[in-house]
């Protein structure tokens, strides 16, 4: 009584229901939509509880079948464990509304810089960093997370980077598709 509600829905096309502050942090973790907000592209729900790695389930038939992995199949077979945290958190920013984000900016600011960077750590997350000369965004991907694409910072200059960010080892295509630059030998 008095509070300031916010209204999400559970699913999308779901009855909204009242969402009281102190858990709607909660609710956008658990993926539930604010009333108002851009609904698509979503990430599918079979997507977000991703138990361990299972390539065919990356490249399976979940993905519209124009379009190509972020990694062709013969390489998948010599990556690193960095390496294919990298082809995981590509294939789960490009499932992310955060895709057509980027797409749209870089339709203004031309072609960015992209990076992703594994941290160290129990939680197996990585940063995914796209920049222009004017404009930088960094996304936390956390496989195992119900939101598994989050903003976490961004900002105007380059030089406010640290410099394992700027490892340029990405490219973002002109619809904001993220691909990991992987040696093909």
């Amino acid at each position: 009584m008095g509070e300031r509600v916010v209204r999400f829905a559970p699913h999308e096309g779901a009855e909204l229901v009242d969402v009281c502050p102190l858990c709607q942090d909660e609710a956008a973790e658990y993926g539930w939509l604010k009333e108002g907000s851009p609904t698509t592209p979503l990430v599918p729900v079979e997507r977000r509880r991703r138990n361990g790695l299972d390539l065919r389930s990356i490249f399976g038939g979940r993905r519209p079948p124009a379009e190509e992995p972020v990694a062709a199949e013969p390489i998948l077979r010599r990556l690193s464990e960095d390496e294919l945290a990298m082809v995981e958190a590509a294939d789960l920013f490009n499932g992310s509304q955060y895709r057509r984000t980027v797409g749209g900016v870089a339709k203004s600011l031309g072609e960015p810089q992209a990076s992703i960077v594994p941290l160290s750590g129990v939680n197996p997350e990585l940063v995914v960093t796209v920049a222009w000369d004017i404009s930088w965004y960094q996304y936390r991907v956390a496989p195992d997370s119900a939101q598994p694409v989050r903003l976490a910072e961004r900002g105007h200059e380059l030089d406010e980077l640290d410099d394992r960010y700027q490892a340029w080892n990405a490219r973002v295509e002109a619809d904001g598709r993220l691909v990991p630059d992987i040696a093909r030998i």
